[in-house]
């Protein structure tokens, strides 16, 4: 396949990738070449981790980081610094004949960081994981609705919320480029704990499983420098192949939604019904300087 000036071989298309739905390796890249409009825009320039699975999801996979050297010399990558040090050099998807190369190695979920190349050590947005306690999605449904109202009718901030294609919803809200992550990472446990003050039955910000006793976790752990979120349109690597799929917030009222509502075979579908593309997410963005003078006082 030739994507611009580059040649693509795709190998094994044929191969299932999702046997107990008959997913193959070409259904993967036909969706990712037609998703590519919605989905690049939210991997442009952010360092990825790679969830690979070369032979589909009942075989082994892994999380890769390291862009391998093999790899061809027009596929984009960074330098960036571990945690622990060193320096590795990661993908940066920037276009589509990046995007199904890297689906033609096996990747099946992207996960960029949450900062892009223009300042690796500042978030440009930041993410709540809101997981149900024993498949409890009613609770994370009041969960977001709770959050919204806290980040946005309280704190000023504008807050999307989606899918994660797994068990849970994210909300996100886009930031201006001006706090360092240890910054952000504050700021989000502040909120977390705020919640669970709020109603210590409901939220938790306990971390072990065994202290949460049914109450919904409020997950700020994200928010820091080298972690990921999963992208937007992204699919996932369970059967059916359930997609990260943005929403608006009515759409948490509506009956019978779960994390996987969406997938490969109905997400075209959705897409020409309804527009939520977040074309517009970063076009939201606001600075964290009054909210977190805001959040500080409601803590008192």
């Amino acid at each position: 396949m030739q994507y611009g000036p580059y040649s693509i071989d795709i190998k094994k298309r044929g191969k299932v990738f999702f046997p107990e739905n008959n997913i193959t390796k070409g259904d993967l890249i036909d969706y990712y070449d037609k998703i590519a409009d919605y989905l690049l825009p939210f991997l442009r320039d952010r360092p990825l981790t790679l969830s690979r699975f070369p032979d589909g999801i009942n075989e082994d996979g892994f999380y890769q980081k390291e862009a391998p050297d093999y790899f061809p010399d027009w596929i984009e990558s960074i330098e960036v610094t571990k945690k622990e040090g060193g320096e590795i050099q990661q993908v940066i998807c920037n276009n589509k004949a990046t995007l199904i190369y890297l689906v033609n190695q096996g990747t099946i979920s992207f996960h960029p960081w949450l900062s892009t190349t223009t300042d690796l050590n500042r978030p440009n947005k930041l993410v709540f994981d809101l997981d149900p306690p024993q498949g409890n999605f009613d609770l994370v449904l009041e969960g977001a609705k709770f959050l919204r109202s806290l980040l946005e009718k309280q704190l000023g901030l504008n807050a999307f919320v989606m899918t994660t294609g797994s068990e849970g919803l994210h909300v996100l809200c886009p930031l201006r480029v001006k706090k360092g992550f240890d910054e952000i990472r504050s700021f989000a446990r502040d909120v977390a704990e705020y919640m669970a003050r709020e109603q210590p039955d409901t939220f938790t910000v306990a971390t072990r499983k065994k202290k949460r006793e049914g109450r919904l976790f409020v997950d700020y752990l994200r928010n820091a420098y080298g972690q990921t979120s999963i992208s937007p349109f992204s699919l996932r690597t369970l059967e059916g192949a359930p997609v990260a799929t943005p929403l608006d917030w009515g759409e948490l009222d509506r009956d019978n939604l779960t994390s996987q509502s969406y997938h490969i075979k109905n997400t075209f579908r959705r897409l020409s019904q309804k527009d939520d593309s977040w074309d517009y997410f970063q076009q939201k963005a606001k600075g964290l300087g009054k909210s977190m003078d805001k959040l500080k006082t409601m803590l008192k």
